[in-house]
């Protein structure tokens, strides 16, 4: 067990070295996944980029998930039957979510009925619940790849307040699922804390398996057709000259988008030539007039979704990223994306913002929007020191945050899984009588 903590501590800091074999056994592993995937955002990469990395280890992934979502030619993902009272893509919290699950439950099942698999892998706790269940009928052991407290993030979407009944059920709950999985990733030291500190988890089950980053597709704005890059910033209706800070993924009050509006506000009246470049969804109109109630719809400029394949480019537009996320115990992984990018980055003060970034990050008071602006401002103007901390990123990106080191890591723990079945066997045999 030590040791299996010790490898995951060592790749975590990128001091295990790729092997270039492929592993003795090749997994079929069946992913749970909750959600709408593919969806180009959060979870849903690290899902991606988890399967991914698996398939060119040499395993068998499919991948089990709503019906909403994005197909990729890549991957086997099998969908839910439709719910024809609820078409569009949920993001977040939702009661709808419980006929969503188990629908999902319904497909898991079925799949393990007509199919052999060795492992579930199973996101996110309605995922590991269902897994947990299916995997103990099937007798196929589960891993539960923790993203975030669930009744946290329930109450970060204003879904749950910690007053109500339903709060502490589903707290009840969330323990019950952390303390039956065998073995659980999470994507941050701060994660850890959470399920050894609030939920009572044992520490030897825990396995630190940080977000990580294509840095091939990821990369620095040099890397790029300058031709390219021109017609994209042309198109998107960048001026030319003008200076862009980037913002990746979801819009809500959580992720700090309220915040980040507020301090373009204040940014506007110093430096006119500033653009914030905010590509993501879901509720583009909403905040959109938002951006009009505080005058700054001329320097905010909306891009709805953009696709995963299509994100390095748009980031290689930006000269400052920013990542105003609110939430103190869900992931963050597009600081790794910015990282990669060989963007300077400001964050609020989180520890898993400080886990990423590291002595190159820039912080913010967490949820001050003088303190965001101010932090915005300074770097923006200080054009030497925002390059040599984005290129200390870049490194950093490189050296500790690969998919392939992960990959090696999820292999790992799937040999653990499956090796103690056949030690439980051979502890309790009868012994071999003597002639």
């Amino acid at each position: 067990m030590q040791e299996h903590k010790q490898l995951a501590s060592e790749a975590s800091n990128g001091a295990i070295a790729t092997r270039d074999a492929k592993p003795s056994r090749q997994y079929r592993v069946l992913m749970v996944a909750p959600t709408s995937f593919f969806a180009d955002y959060g979870c849903h990469v690290r899902i991606l980029e988890e399967a991914r990395v698996l398939q060119r280890l040499g395993h068998q992934v499919t991948i089990v998930t709503y019906r909403n979502g994005r197909d990729l030619p890549d991957l086997d993902i099998r969908r839910t039957l439709p719910i024809p009272w609820r078409q569009h893509y949920e993001v977040g919290s939702s009661r709808h979510k419980i006929v969503f699950d188990a629908l999902l439950g319904a497909k898991t099942l079925q799949l393990l009925a007509r199919r052999r698999f060795d492992v579930i892998h199973a996101h996110l706790h309605e995922g590991a619940l269902i897994a947990q269940v299916l995997g103990g009928l099937f007798r196929i052991p589960v891993l539960f790849d923790f993203q975030g407290s669930l009744t946290e993030e329930m109450i970060d979407h204003h879904f749950l307040t910690r007053a109500g009944r339903p709060y502490r059920w589903l707290r009840r709950l969330e323990e019950r699922i952390d303390r039956a999985a065998p073995i659980i990733f999470t994507s941050s030291s701060n994660a850890e804390n959470v399920l050894t500190g609030e939920f009572g988890c044992e520490p030897e089950r825990i396995r630190p398996l940080p977000d990580c980053v294509n840095t091939q597709e990821f990369r620095p704005a040099t890397s790029f057709d300058p031709a390219e890059l021109a017609a994209l910033r042309q198109r998107l209706g960048v001026p030319a000259g003008a200076r862009v800070v980037v913002y990746l993924g979801l819009l809500a009050e959580y992720q700090g988008t309220p915040h980040l509006l507020q301090a373009m506000q204040r940014i506007k009246t110093t430096h006119p030539d500033v653009y914030l470049l905010m590509m993501g969804f879901p509720g583009v109109d909403f905040y959109a007039a938002r951006a009009q109630a505080l005058g700054v719809e001329d320097r905010v400029i909306f891009t709805g979704r953009v696709f995963y394949e299509q994100a390095p480019l748009h980031l290689a537009l930006g000269d400052v990223a920013v990542a105003p996320k609110l939430s103190l115990t869900e992931s963050a992984g597009k600081l790794l994306n910015y990282m990669a990018a060989a963007l300077p980055t400001i964050a609020f003060d989180t520890p898993v913002a400080r886990e990423y970034l590291g002595a190159h990050g820039v912080f913010a008071e967490r949820g001050s929007v003088d303190s965001l602006a101010a932090k915005l401002a300074d770097l923006i103007d200080n054009k030497s020191l925002a390059t040599v901390l984005g290129d200390r990123l870049r490194q950093r990106a490189v050296e500790h945050f690969e998919w392939q080191r992960a990959g090696l890591q999820i292999v790992d723990a799937y040999d653990e899984l499956v090796e103690r079945p056949s030690r439980r066997r051979q502890a309790v045999a009868p012994p071999v009588p003597q002639e």
